[in-house]
């Protein structure tokens, strides 16, 4: 049961606490620093676990479950702990970038509640090209939010406004991950809805 795909995967999840807490303190420079390197070794381990599993033959329904989890209780927690930290706010529209972030969480749980209805008629939805550029964009956005606490003298000027540069790349690869979001949600949303009465 606990092979080594399942344990990299308890692994991630017991690690969101850590980066919470390094995420916490949003002048700490040296804190978003390691917490932007416990994020990449967290996806990296995200990678691997799926990558042994098939290898290995080891694909477990353990493994299924948590795999998922694993995912979403990370993507929450930071949208949680980066907006309550003000890094969802922009030099143009301001707090509405945690629109973007809003977004992402309704759809994460929307279609939680629609695998885990669709498995009780036995129906199994896959995963699509562009729910994974949907990850991509978010896995992006989420990790360059990150770096730009490590990295707040990183900064440009177009005109008369000044941005720090991976907070702006951040924010707008939220804002894309939303949009993509947006279309898969609905594409899983109408095969649930053809299940319903």
């Amino acid at each position: 049961m606990l092979t080594l795909p399942n344990l990299l995967t308890l692994s991630r999840i017991f690690a969101v606490p850590l980066l919470a807490f390094f995420l916490w303190w949003p002048g700490w420079e040296l804190g978003y620093a390691i917490g932007f390197v416990l994020y990449s070794i967290i996806g990296i381990t995200d990678y691997l676990d799926g990558y042994l599993a098939r290898a290995q033959g080891t694909v477990s329904k353990l493994g299924q479950f948590l795999d998922p989890i694993a995912d979403k209780i990370m993507v929450a927690s930071i949208i949680l702990v980066l907006t309550a930290q003000g890094f969802l706010r922009g030099p143009v529209m301001g707090d509405f970038h945690v629109i973007a972030g809003l977004i992402i969480l309704v759809r994460e749980i929307t279609v939680s509640g629609l695998r885990e209805f669709l498995a009780g008629l036995q129906v199994s939805v896959p995963v699509t090209k562009l729910a994974k550029w949907k990850t991509t964009f978010q896995l992006l956005s989420l990790g360059a939010l990150i770096f730009s606490g490590a990295t707040p003298q990183w900064l440009a000027t177009v005109g008369e406004t000044t941005f720090n540069v991976s907070h702006t790349i951040g924010i707008w690869s939220l804002w894309g991950a939303a949009i993509l979001t947006l279309v898969t949600g609905w594409d899983y949303l109408r095969v649930g809805l053809k299940h319903m009465d």
